[in-house]
């Protein structure tokens, strides 16, 4: 069932997002060399708790950590460790979100540790200026396959492959809500979008194919022919004036 927020909900939802873009930012610029990943999971965790808020993804259906951290061919869904430490040359894909007052947000970034290599510039680049393509794309009165039309077009047309596996969602009083928001698409196809929509728009998108396959952890999503891969998300909300993304600060 797809819940349509009030104007009251959706300024709770901008406060649970506020937090979550915070604290992306916050673990994103300790992004370096000899970081490991278990101490950008604590720098988030603090970070949400400081602005009043819980770790959504924490728990999660059994998941041990603050923030998903997914390093190179990684897609999603890495679990943080202490004995894991970032190399230069790394692209490192964060995923975080924060609850307040029972209101969830959800983003996500992909972040260069050090110099990267052209190739990754251009994957990260491609994969972020995709999900900007699905949130224009994000209009009252079209339908759920515009965006991942949208986004599907944008990736392709450079070479790249967009993840299937794997969507975007409704976010809301649950961090999963319906509907699912696919990263391709045929326009006019798919649910209406209507104003007090919340959904979270993510492209995955891999420099090689787009399968990928998950890991003995249960959580860890690698690329299948072991190329790199990108994650960029923001939590949008349907209005009648466009498209409001709610996870910036």
């Amino acid at each position: 069932m797809i819940v349509l927020k009030t104007g009251r909900e959706l300024k709770i939802m901008k406060e649970a997002c506020r937090i979550s873009a915070g604290a992306l930012q916050t673990a994103g610029k300790a992004v370096e060399p000899g970081v490991t990943t278990a101490e950008l999971d604590r720098l988030a965790e603090e970070y949400i708790r400081s602005q009043g808020g819980e770790p959504n993804f924490k728990n999660y259906e059994g998941y041990p950590a603050t923030a998903c951290i997914s390093i190179n061919n990684e897609v999603i869904h890495g679990i943080p460790s202490a004995k894991r430490k970032l190399r230069a040359g790394d692209i490192v894909s964060i995923d975080l979100g924060a609850k307040f007052d029972g209101y969830h947000g959800d983003n996500a970034a992909t972040f260069a540790c050090g110099d990267i290599s052209e190739e990754a510039k251009r994957l990260m680049d491609t994969t972020r200026e995709s999900l900007y393509e699905g949130i224009k794309a994000a209009c009252a009165g079209g339908r759920v396959g515009d965006i991942g039309h949208a986004v599907q077009a944008y990736v392709e047309a450079r070479g790249y492959t967009v993840v299937r596996q794997f969507v975007g969602h409704g976010v809301g009083t649950h961090l999963h809500e319906a509907p699912e928001v696919p990263n391709f698409g045929t326009p006019g196809r798919g649910v209406r979008l209507m104003p007090g929509m919340t959904i979270a728009i993510e492209p995955m998108v891999n420099a090689g194919a787009a399968g990928v396959e998950v890991q003995p952890d249960g959580w860890t999503v690698l690329t299948k022919d072991g190329s790199l891969s990108a994650h960029f998300e923001h939590t949008v909300a349907i209005t009648a004036d466009g498209p409001k993304i709610m996870t910036l600060i």
